[in-house]
């Protein structure tokens, strides 16, 4: 399905914008109606997004920071006694806010490594490979711009040291469970015998805890989701009113899952692109986002069926947040 002329851009922007038209099309035409999570991350969803990490109900964020800061050399000493030099490589590498600590702890320990951030996109990394070096001194970084496992397989083709892959911020968390597996087995795939992984896992706590993190009192989560919508009205031509959807989160005590909604709150059409018209009925919802919460059992499990083994489990000071690191056998 093409773009409406309206909305076709030259070049590169062009093509990212026919990918994005057809996925909210495909998605909103599903049964049920969904959209794709990793479309709330435009210039305005980034800035959201940091409001929602320091919100106070949105623990995730600082009980990771916790681990890095204060755990430094658990995590540390662990990565390096995998033996001799290793390629550090992190998927969805962001700031580096968090994995900054280690860098910091393996130059001290003067550990043979290179850093090779992985993100989707070109600033980040552009942003990386600019300012780490200034930051730390001495840090040897190669930024890899491009999808998760096409970058794993260019990192194995740059160099056959070890690798130790960091997936932190409980991102794992953005799949079903059955996806995480499967997930982690692909990674297993990319890795060789020997190869470490340090996982991020947010984990079961009281309800009331979890479901805030997703629904603060100020709104900003609800600001987030609807973002999508603004988004889509101003890249793909559409006429969302935001004022007829509302935010509703949900949290499975049992299934861990934790879910975002958006919910019509009357009959209405959308249409996008001056092409496709989209029914809504009162009370429909579109499904946003899943955020999985995990057991260490769970997290030991995925390990194991994934073809690693758990070498180490570090938790922060209320233990609701686990950093797992693996060995692939």
């Amino acid at each position: 399905m093409g773009l409406p002329a309206s909305i076709v851009r030259p070049g590169l922007f062009k093509e990212k914008t026919d990918i994005f038209y057809k996925d909210v099309i495909s998605g909103l035409k599903s049964v049920p109606k969904r959209l794709n999570s990793k479309y709330f991350y435009d210039a305005k969803g980034d800035q959201i997004f940091q409001e929602i990490m320091n919100c106070p109900e949105y623990y995730p964020t600082r009980c990771e920071m916790e681990i890095f800061s204060k755990k430094t050399a658990v995590l540390g000493d662990a990565l390096i006694e995998g033996g001799g030099a290793f390629d550090l490589i992190e998927l969805g590498a962001g700031d580096a806010t968090k994995s900054s600590y280690l860098l910091k702890y393996l130059l001290d320990q003067k550990a043979d490594f290179t850093y090779l951030p992985i993100d989707i996109s070109e600033n980040v990394i552009s942003y990386l490979k600019n300012t780490l070096p200034v930051k730390l001194p001495g840090l040897k970084v190669n930024g890899l711009n491009g999808e998760y496992f096409d970058m794993l397989k260019h990192a194995e083709r740059l160099s056959n040291r070890r690798k130790v892959v960091l997936f932190l911020g409980s991102n794992i968390g953005n799949m079903q469970l059955d996806e995480a597996l499967n997930f982690c087995r692909l990674l297993r795939e990319h890795l060789s015998e020997g190869d470490m992984v340090l996982m991020g896992f947010d984990l079961k706590k009281n309800p009331k805890t979890i479901l805030a993190a997703y629904n603060d009192k100020d709104g900003i989560t609800r600001r987030f989701n609807l973002n999508l919508l603004e988004r889509i009205n101003r890249e793909l031509n559409a006429d969302f009113h935001l004022s007829k959807f509302d935010h509703y989160p949900t949290y499975d005590t049992e299934t861990g899952a934790c879910r975002s909604y958006l919910i019509s709150l009357e009959d209405q059409e959308v249409t996008i692109g001056q092409k496709e018209h989209i029914r809504f009925q009162k009370d429909e919802y579109i499904y946003m986002e899943i955020s999985q919460k995990f057991t260490v059992l769970q997290a030991e499990q995925i390990a194991a069926n994934a073809g690693f083994k758990t070498v180490n489990c570090i938790f922060d000071s209320k233990k609701w947040f686990l950093d797992a690191i693996w060995l692939a056998e």
